[in-house]
């Protein structure tokens, strides 16, 4: 079985500019809102967990 080959090259060149790297503030916020509110919750399940067992004991 035989496949067609491409033989005809792109007429020009595409020229893409690219974009500068910068830092996205608000992706940085929304990554650091997350870590708080996943440290809060981890804390609060943590000292639940101890005042439950301090309860129990």
């Amino acid at each position: 079985m035989a496949f067609p080959v491409m033989t005809h090259e792109a007429a020009a060149p595409a020229n893409v500019p690219t974009q500068r790297q910068r830092t996205d503030l608000i992706g940085i916020a929304y990554l650091g809102t997350i870590g708080v509110v996943m440290l809060a919750w981890i804390a609060g399940l943590v000292w639940g967990a101890i005042a439950f067992f301090n309860w129990l004991v």
